[in-house]
């Protein structure tokens, strides 16, 4: 198969996540009718022909058969292309690309997922993941905040799941809200508040930077070990296949060794990421 050519994709279904609407939702299904295998994590590259293509972490999970999400925030070329059409459109999908979470390791596992703003694509994924194989997993606690309710993704899935008795969720927002009931503060404030045990136990991290950087200490005052905390590194992603050097970190491509790292691998990473 040649790595540089495109699957080609019908966009199925579209809906705005937020209510500016900066952030749009497709469905994807093959033409060909030959849904692709992918972990939880992984990401693929859309094009729109003509435009060019970019990288996006995949938002559904394996066992949504009807096509593949992708969430994207319209801010350049390709992703003004794509808020502009329409479902029956065809794109171009070149993927599965990159790792994923380590799924096989978090089970027997209390797993806690914490998520910012736009980047909780690949974390619905996750979540997903853990929840249709529910047997496997031990604990599982959400924590997902966004700078306005209007901000946070994927609405009916955030409903769907605060009526389960088997997952933890937790949501906030920046400031108070006219109608909000739940956290307000920041997400690293609400995880110091939750505080969840770090006793047989892994944390994904995924968010914008400085959510990241402010999430990892309160992580270690909890005590969870440095190999027990997952980072990707979606921002990094180019070509998706190791060509342009433009991800490179140390000795890792992000396209290709990544972009889910634990903290343990990127503690010994330059700093550039």
């Amino acid at each position: 198969m040649n790595p540089y050519a495109p699957e080609l994709y019908r966009i199925k279904k579209t809906v705005f996540e937020s209510d500016d609407f900066t952030l749009k939702s497709f469905l994807l299904e093959p033409i060909d009718g030959n849904m692709m295998d992918f972990i939880p994590g992984q990401f693929c590259e859309i094009s729109v022909f003509g435009k060019g293509e970019a990288p996006f972490g995949i938002a559904s999970a394996p066992h949504e058969k009807e096509g593949l999400l992708f969430t994207v925030n319209r801010v350049g070329l390709v992703t003004g292309a794509l808020h502009e059409m329409e479902e029956g459109h065809i794109v171009g999908i070149r993927g599965p690309l990159g790792n994923g979470y380590p799924v096989d390791e978090f089970k027997g596992k209390n797993v806690v997922i914490i998520g910012g703003g736009f980047a909780f694509t690949t974390l619905r994924s996750l979540t997903l993941y853990l929840l249709e194989n529910r047997k496997d997993y031990g604990k599982i606690t959400v924590i997902y905040g966004a700078r306005r309710p209007g901000l946070l993704l994927y609405k009916e899935d955030l409903a769907n799941w605060e009526k389960r008795g088997d997952i933890e969720l937790h949501l906030t927002v920046d400031t108070e809200f006219p109608e909000w009931d739940k956290h307000v503060g920041f997400v690293p404030q609400v995880l110091e508040k939750v505080a969840p045990s770090p006793e047989n136990a892994y944390a994904v991290v995924c968010g914008p930077p400085v959510m990241i950087k402010f999430t990892l200490p309160v992580l270690a005052k909890l005590g969870f070990e440095k190999d027990k905390v997952y980072t990707s590194l979606e921002r990094r992603m180019k070509c998706g296949i190791g060509k342009c050097g433009r991800c490179n970190i140390g000795p890792y491509y992000v396209c290709k060794d990544g972009p889910v790292f634990s903290l343990a691998q990127l503690e010994k990473l330059p700093k550039e990421y």
